[in-house]
This record gives structure tokens, C-alpha cells and sequence, in this order.
């Protein structure tokens, strides 16, 4: 377990294992959640790192059509056809 001190002015510096356990390095965003007593800490991605995250290689882009009868399909049980 890591642990440091929290100076007067509400500082403090984050232990190398935990840096690197987020791959956190100089520059970067930390967002901190508090949930049920507990903080977690996370390193923020910027949204540029979300460019590709849905791509589907090989795979042609679904239409609006088939999205709606998708939809349709979970709203009402229906298996895919």
C-alpha cells in the first residue's frame, strides 16, 4: 500500500508506483471520484483518444435503418434475424 503526506496547502505527491500504475507522467490530468467513503484516482483521457475506439476493420458501417430495426428488435425481445 502507498501512502504520502498531504502538506498545509492541501498538497501532495503521488508515489512513483502509483504514477506509473496509471502511466501518468509530467503535464498530465488526474480527476478524482469520491464513491461511498473512498476516492478514486484516474488519469483523464482527452477525447482525442477516443478517435477509432468504435472501428469495426472489414466491416461495413451499419445504416441508420438497421440501427432502428435493431432498436426495435431489443425493445421488443426479438433474437437478431
Amino acid at each position: 500500500m502507498q501512502e504520502s503526506t498531504v502538506t498545509i496547502k492541501g498538497q501532495t505527491t503521488l508515489p512513483r508506483d502509483v504514477r506509473l500504475a496509471l502511466g501518468l507522467s509530467s503535464g498530465d490530468r488526474v480527476r478524482y471520484v469520491i464513491q461511498d467513503g473512498e476516492v478514486r484516482l484516474l488519469k483523464v483521457q482527452p477525447v482525442a483518444t477516443l478517435a477509432g475506439l468504435l472501428a469495426r476493420p472489414g466491416r461495413a458501417p451499419v445504416t441508420l435503418d438497421e440501427m432502428e430495426d435493431a432498436i426495435a428488435r431489443g425493445a421488443s425481445g426479438d433474437t437478431p434475424a
